[in-house]
C-alpha cells in the first residue's frame, strides 16, 4: 500500500527549526557539563573560521554599530579603570566567588536597562529608528536581568553565602543609538562570561542555571545585533574569557559604592583604541593602539621598542597573536588577522604562544569585525 507524500510546508519548516535549536542548545548544556576540554583544546588549535560568503550580505541597516562609538565606549571608561600595575595570576575560584562574580555582572545590567527606560520613551526609540516591538522587547530584557539577580541573590543566600549589593555605575550612553550600541557590547561580554566561568563550575546544579541564563544572554545579544543591522550570529562559537579579562570591562563602569563581597579579581590596565574613520575588516584594517607602547613601559621597566609584544584576538574558539610595531608612544598592526567576526576581543601579551593572565599586559579592548567585503554600505561615522 502506497503511503502519500510528506506535504512540507513554511510552518514544518519553522516547527522543526525551532525544535531542533531547542534540542541543540539542550546538547549544548550537556556537552559543557561533560567532557569539553579535550575538545575546546582541539578546535581552539585546528579550528580557522572561513569567510562568510558575500552574496546577500552586501547592504546593511542604516542603524550598524560604529566602531568609534565602541571605541568611544572603551576610551571613556577602560582608560581610567586602572592604573598600570603588575599583572596577576589568575585566581582561585569556588562555586560561591563565581555566583557573587555572575551576580556583580547582572547588578550591572540591571542597573543600565533601568536607566534607559527611566531616560527614554517608546516614542524615543521609535523617533531613533527601532520601531515597536523593540521597546516593549527591551522591557522583557529588562525583566529578565532583574530575575537573574534575584535568582543568583538567593541561590547564594540559601547556600549561606553572603551575595554582594549593588554598586554605583556611570554608562557612557547619551542617547538612544549609543544606549543600544553598548547593549550590544554589554549583552555579548555577559555571554562570554558565562562560558568563560563554565569549567570553573562543581556544582552541577549551579552549572545547569548557568548554562540557561547564558542561552538567554545570548538571545539578548542576537536581538540586539539584529536591530542595530548586524549579523545576531556572526560566528559559529562565542567567545569565552575568563575571570580577569570580563573584570577588566565591567569595572570601566563601576565608579563607587561599597560590597560586603570582595571578588579576587584584578582589572588589567587599559587598552585604548584610537579612533578610526573607517569599519574594521579582516585582511585589511589596521589598528592602532593609543599610548599602549608608554603604557607597557610603565608596566616593566625592561619593555624596550624591541621587545616581542602581541595583540591577541579573541573570537570564538581562536586566539590569534599579531606582533605589533611602535609608533611613538603607539603599538599597531598593519593588518587584522583572517578568520575573526562579529565582537572582537583583544589583549596586549608579552607571549604568542600562552595567553593567560601572567603574559597580558592591557586589556581587553573591543572591537567589531567585518569579514572582508562585507563591510557596510553605509558611512562609517566621524570620529568624535
Amino acid at each position: 500500500m502506497s503511503t502519500a507524500p510528506t506535504t512540507i510546508t513554511p510552518d514544518t519548516i519553522l516547527i522543526t527549526t525551532v525544535v531542533l535549536t531547542v534540542v541543540g542548545a539542550i546538547a549544548a548544556g550537556l556537552f559543557i557539563s561533560g567532557a569539553a576540554g579535550d575538545f575546546y583544546e582541539y578546535v581552539a588549535g585546528k579550528y580557522f573560521r572561513a569567510e562568510k560568503k558575500a552574496e546577500g550580505r552586501e547592504k546593511v541597516g542604516s542603524k550598524m554599530r560604529s566602531t568609534s562609538i565602541i571605541a568611544a565606549f572603551l576610551a571613556a571608561g577602560l582608560s581610567v579603570a586602572s592604573p598600570i600595575e603588575k599583572r596577576v595570576t589568575a585566581p582561585t575560584v569556588n562555586d560561591g566567588i563565581i555566583l557573587n562574580y555572575a551576580l556583580t555582572l547582572e547588578y550591572l545590567e540591571r542597573k543600565f536597562y533601568q536607566e534607559a527606560l527611566t531616560n527614554y520613551t517608546q516614542a524615543d526609540f521609535v523617533a531613533a529608528g527601532f520601531p515597536d516591538p523593540f521597546y516593549t522587547n527591551l522591557m522583557e530584557i529588562y525583566f529578565d536581568e532583574q530575575t537573574h539577580v534575584s535568582f543568583l541573590s538567593g541561590a547564594l543566600a540559601a547556600a549561606g553565602i553572603t551575595p554582594t549589593v549593588e554598586l554605583q555605575y556611570s554608562f557612557p550612553a547619551t542617547d538612544v543609538k549609543s544606549f543600544v550600541t553598548l547593549s550590544s557590547v554589554l549583552e555579548g561580554v555577559g555571554v562570554s562570561a558565562y562560558l568563560g566561568a563554565a569549567a570553573s563550575i562543581m556544582n552541577p546544579d549551579y552549572l545547569t542555571a548557568a548554562g540557561s541564563i547564558l542561552t538567554v544572554e545570548a538571545r539578548h545579544t542576537s536581538y540586539i545585533r539584529a536591530s542595530l543591522g548586524e549579523s545576531p550570529f556572526p560566528n559559529p562559537f562565542d567567545t569565552p574569557l575568563d575571570f580577569n579579562e570580563v573584570y577588566s570591562l565591567a569595572s570601566a563602569f563601576i565608579v563607587g559604592g561599597s560590597s560586603p563581597v570582595t571578588l579576587p579579581f584584578m582589572a588589567f590596565p587599559a587598552l585604548t583604541l584610537q579612533c578610526t574613520q573607517y569599519y574594521y575588516e579582516t585582511n585589511r584594517s589596521s589598528v592602532t593602539f593609543s599610548g599602549a607602547f608608554a603604557a607597557a613601559k610603565g608596566f616593566a621597566s625592561n619593555i624596550t621598542s624591541s621587545t616581542p609584544i602581541y595583540a591577541v584576538f579573541f573570537s570564538g574558539l581562536m586566539k590569534l597573536p599579531v606582533q605589533v610595531c611602535v609608533t611613538g608612544q603607539d603599538y599597531k598592526i598593519s593588518t587584522l588577522p583572517a578568520g575573526i567576526s562579529g565582537q572582537v576581543y583583544v589583549v596586549l601579551s608579552t607571549s604568542n604562544t600562552d595567553f593567560s593572565d601572567d603574559n597580558i599586559i592591557a586589556g581587553p579592548a573591543i572591537l567589531e569585525v567585518y569579514p572582508k567585503g562585507m563591510i557596510p554600505s553605509t558611512p562609517h561615522p566621524e570620529c568624535s
